[in-house]
């Protein structure tokens, strides 16, 4: 592999705005697609986390595809039902980028944790992230099933050497995650904005 996992996204992530610093659907949605391969690598204790993002990327690119020039921007499908006042129902764009977006913040922060924490093993990496990310959000049900997925992440050392390809796997993950960060920030305040990013899991 070409440079490490996190390559392509990195990569994508340069073109996720538009030149006045709007941020664009198409290429965001693609940078969450380039992203799942790591998830892969991740093995069963992520296939919940997978299958979610998977499914919300799915729901926003049928969105754009029904009319790409309409729903150039990102947050237009938003504008959309907000208007509509169906933002709030559950198969939305709206909760579909919410969602999208708690999950990638879990990712930044597991990225992060296993940065910052070399003797953490990969459940403890995880569900250190899930706490401060994806937990609050959840009900009993999901919270439970993603505890018993944490337990069975992969080990830590053969995690990292499927991932590091032949790039610079730390310089990657702290780009991945300095990067990122701010993009899913930017997600997050608008759609406070809109009073729509405190909804949790039905």
């Amino acid at each position: 592999m070409e440079g490490t996992v996190f390559t392509p996204s990195l990569e994508g992530m340069k073109h996720v705005k538009s030149e006045d610093g709007v941020m664009l659907a198409k290429p965001f949605l693609d940078v969450c697609k380039l992203i799942l391969p790591v998830l892969d690598k991740l093995g069963t204790a992520m296939s919940i986390v997978k299958s979610d993002i998977g499914g919300n990327i799915a729901r926003l690119e049928s969105k754009y595809a029904s009319d790409p020039s309409t729903f150039e921007h990102l947050y237009s499908m938003v504008q959309v039902e907000v208007e509509s006042k169906t933002a709030k129902g559950s198969s939305s764009c709206t909760n579909g980028l919410l969602w999208l977006t708690r999950a990638m913040d879990f990712l930044v922060e597991l990225f992060r944790n296993l940065l910052e924490h070399p003797d953490w093993t990969m459940s403890q990496a995880c569900t250190d992230s899930y706490g401060k990310t994806l937990k609050k959000w959840h009900g009993w049900l999901a919270s439970s099933s993603f505890t018993v997925a944490m337990k069975l992440a992969p080990d830590r050392k053969k995690f990292m050497e499927v991932i590091c390809g032949s790039g610079d796997i730390n310089a990657d993950i702290e780009k991945f995650c300095t990067t990122f960060a701010p993009l899913l920030a930017e997600n997050h305040k608008f759609l406070a904005g809109v009073g729509l990013d405190d909804l949790k899991a039905s």
